[in-house]
């Protein structure tokens, strides 16, 4: 199995857009090149960061919350991950 850098990814997520971090399955399966089993392992390692962090975490179908509008974590993403106390 491979040995994820979990924290440097989020932090270049968060570089990006630190309210907001989404997680698909075409980034972490064709890019990142993971099987499965690693993509599942990786994401599980990444929610308790996120969690940590104090992000607010939505898996695949959940739904969730921006300014009172209502969306749905896509079939083709596996997490979404919200800044809580954020304004967007």
């Amino acid at each position: 199995m491979k040995e994820f850098n979990v924290i440097q990814k989020i932090e270049k997520k968060i570089v990006e857009n630190e309210k907001f971090l989404k997680y698909t399955y075409y980034e972490l399966r064709v890019k990142e090149n993971l099987t499965e089993s690693e993509m599942y392992g990786y994401i599980g390692e990444t929610i308790k960061e996120l969690l940590k962090m104090k992000y607010e975490v939505y898996r695949t179908n959940q739904k969730y919350f921006i300014d009172n509008q209502e969306y749905i974590v896509k079939e083709n993403e596996l997490l979404v991950a919200i800044k809580k106390n954020r304004r967007l």
